[in-house]
C-alpha cells in the first residue's frame, strides 16, 4: 500500500499506470477483433472468448493499482449467489465515472464480463473506444423527441440497434450493464427533471425493455445494483489519487419473470413495464436513503 504518498503524486502514478495498462491491453485486443471479422460463427464465438479474457485481465491489473495506491473500504453485499455461466442483465444508480470503476472492481470474476451500453460518442475516445467497440460495448445513438418529431424515419433506430448489440451476446455468457437514468446524477439535473426521487433521476425504461424483449428467453438474472459514495460522488481523479476512503455497494438478484418481456410499443405493456421499473426505483432510493443513515439490508 502506498497510499502514504502526496494524493498529486499518487493521482499522476496511478494515471501513467492505468495508461499503460489500457496501451498494452489494447493492442491483442483489436488484433484480436481484426480476426474476429472472418464470418464464421465458431470462429467469432472463440475470439469472443478470447477478447474477453484479455478484457478480464485488463480490469484485474487496474483493480491492483487500486489496491496499491488507496486505502478503500469496500462495503459490498449481495455477491453470493452470482455465477460467471450465467447470464445476466444489471442496472445501475448513475453519479460518477467512478461507478463504472467500481462495478468493475467489485463484478470482477463474479459475473461475466460487463458490457456496458454507451453513448455513441464514447465511440471516439482515443484508444478505448475502440477497445470499447471491440469488446461488443452497445453504442447507442439517442434522439430527442424534437429531433424525432422532425426526422420521423429515425424513430426505432435504438430499438434496432439494441437487437444487433444483444445478437452477439447469444452464444456466450454475458453482463449487460444499463444506468436507467442515463446520464450521470447532478443536484441541477435532479429539479431540471423534478424528479420524484430525492436520491436518483427518472429512470428511462425502454433500454432495459428492448434488452428484455431481445435476450429474455436468454437471460437468467437481474442485478439491482445500488452504489453509495458516503463522500459524496467522486471524479475519477478522486478515484486514483487515494482521496476515496468507502464505498458501498448493494447486489439484488431478481428474477426475470415473463411478464416482464414484451413489445414496448404496446401501451399496455409499457404502461405495466414502466411501473414496475418506477418500484425499482422506489426501493433503490429508499436502500440509498437507508444507506445514508448508516443502515443497510
Amino acid at each position: 500500500m502506498l497510499n502514504f504518498l502526496p494524493k498529486p503524486l499518487i493521482g499522476v502514478i496511478s494515471f501513467l499506470l492505468y495508461l499503460f495498462n489500457t496501451l498494452f491491453w489494447a493492442m491483442p485486443i483489436l488484433g484480436l477483433a481484426i480476426l474476429k471479422l472472418l464470418p464464421i460463427r465458431q470462429w467469432r464465438v472463440g475470439i469472443t472468448y478470447l477478447l474477453d479474457h484479455c478484457a478480464t485481465a485488463w480490469i484485474a491489473l487496474n483493480n491492483r493499482t487500486s489496491r496499491l495506491f488507496s486505502n478503500i473500504h469496500w462495503d459490498v453485499k449481495g455477491l453470493e449467489q452470482l455465477s460467471v455461466k450465467d447470464w445476466y442483465l444489471v442496472v445501475a444508480n448513475h453519479q460518477s465515472w467512478v461507478d463504472i470503476l467500481a462495478l468493475q472492481k467489485v463484478m470482477h470474476r463474479q459475473v461475466p464480463f460487463l458490457k456496458f451500453f454507451l453513448k455513441k460518442e464514447l465511440l471516439y475516445v482515443p484508444v478505448i473506444g475502440l477497445c470499447w467497440w471491440a469488446l461488443d460495448f452497445p453504442f447507442m445513438k439517442r434522439y430527442s423527441a424534437a429531433f424525432l418529431k422532425k426526422h420521423p424515419h429515425l424513430k426505432g433506430q435504438d430499438i434496432m440497434t439494441t437487437r444487433k448489440a444483444c445478437e452477439k451476446f447469444q452464444f456466450k455468457p454475458v453482463s449487460v450493464m444499463n444506468f436507467l437514468e442515463g446520464t450521470r446524477f447532478t443536484p441541477e439535473k435532479h429539479q431540471q427533471q423534478q424528479s420524484p426521487f430525492q436520491y436518483l433521476l427518472k429512470p428511462k425504461a425502454g433500454g432495459i425493455s428492448f434488452v428484455l424483449n431481445a435476450m429474455g428467453q436468454r437471460l437468467d438474472k437481474l442485478l439491482d445494483v445500488t452504489i453509495y459514495y458516503p463522500q459524496g460522488a467522486p471524479s475519477f481523479w478522486d478515484y486514483i489519487s487515494g482521496k476515496v476512503r468507502e464505498i458501498k455497494v448493494r447486489v439484488r438478484v431478481l428474477p426475470i419473470e415473463p411478464e416482464l418481456i414484451g413489445d414496448y410499443e404496446d401501451p399496455h405493456y409499457r404502461a405495466r413495464f414502466q411501473q414496475w421499473v418506477n418500484q425499482l426505483w422506489l426501493d433503490k432510493n429508499q436502500q440509498l436513503l437507508e444507506l445514508q443513515q448508516g443502515e443497510s439490508r
